[in-house]
């Protein structure tokens, strides 16, 4: 074999190897999940994003994307074809400052929560304004840099408050209720948390950004475990932002600070993750909430790159 043939074999052997370890996408074969679609870029158009920070799905199947410099709501097929969005700045009471958490409701009834005003506003199917509820500030009621929430079973309405390291539970008239835990690193108590999330059965789950991790609670608000503490490893987590279910009951976390998605079986064990930080497909910058479709398709808040990424558990 001469030079010339030498360095071809070789550079074809590297080009086998990198392409066979997904190198070039930022997938691979040992990822748990195969990459279905991404959509959005930098901007203030339609399907364009600034700041992604949550989902819902409504009544339709459609998502709801909050974008919390963009001031909007953006409604998306699943698909990530762009329907219509509401909100944006403005003096009506339907207008958002810097929306964050999203959820709807049995009837289709769409709440978000404005993280400068304290507000939560609510809008009916059609996205038409409805009612606004809360303010800002810390008595009983009141909200401070409220973040992501959720509708548990009973049909409250929880809502982290990274500012009063609290969640506060509301019904969906908007009367307050009662909150779950105060500041502190022990078990029950909070620093900063950014989501909860109901399992769609009998319990809340809430993430901590600067306790790094997830603790567990019954809709009372009793304190039932633990997931994670900060690190790097498996199980681990540094500033971990939202959590999602799917219908066999495992649990997904968004690990912001080490840019990739965690998956944890009901009983909390470390199964799996995905992800690295950057650019291509299944790498990620700033990540924030996630969501899981009926059809099992998981869908994550890329914010650092403006874009959505969707993802599907390998078979």
């Amino acid at each position: 074999m001469n030079l010339n043939q030498y360095r071809l074999t070789t550079t074809l052997f590297v080009f086998l190897l990198l392409f066979v370890s997904g190198c070039g996408d930022g997938m691979n074969n040992a990822s748990p999940v195969e990459f279905i679609r991404a959509w959005g870029s930098e901007g203030s158009g339609d399907g364009q994003f600034l700041y992604i920070e949550s989902f819902a799905f409504d009544g339709q199947g459609r998502l709801l994307v909050t974008d919390a410099l963009r001031s909007d709501v953006q409604v998306f097929t699943p698909d990530g074809r762009f329907v219509t969005k509401f909100g944006a700045k403005g003096d009506h009471m339907g207008n958002l400052i810097k929306p964050e958490g999203i959820v709807v409701d049995e009837t289709g009834n769409v709440y978000v929560s404005d993280y400068l005003s304290g507000y939560i506003k609510k809008y009916d199917a059609s996205f038409q304004h409805l009612l606004t509820f809360s303010s800002l500030g810390s008595e009983p009621g009141q909200t401070l840099e409220s973040e992501f929430m959720t509708i548990a079973k009973n049909g409250l309405i929880y809502i982290a408050e990274a500012g009063n390291h609290r969640v506060s539970a509301f019904n969906q008239g908007g009367e307050f209720q009662f909150t779950i835990g105060s500041e502190g690193v022990y078990p029950g108590y909070f620093i900063r948390p950014e989501s909860v999330s109901f399992d769609g059965v009998d319990k809340l789950y809430v993430t901590e950004f600067g306790n790094h991790r997830v603790q567990i609670f019954d809709l009372e608000g009793k304190h039932l475990s633990t997931i994670g503490k900060q690190g790097t490893g498996p199980g681990e987590f540094r500033r971990p932002i939202g959590t999602a279910f799917d219908k066999a009951g495992r649990i997904y976390v968004s690990d912001a600070g080490n840019h990739r998605i965690q998956i944890f079986d009901k009983s909390g064990r470390f199964i799996a993750s995905w992800g690295k930080k950057g650019r291509q497909p299944g790498e990620f910058a700033n990540l924030h909430n996630i969501i899981v479709g009926d059809n099992g398709d998981i869908y994550v808040a890329d914010s650092g790159n403006n874009r959505i990424q969707v993802f599907r558990l390998r078979r």
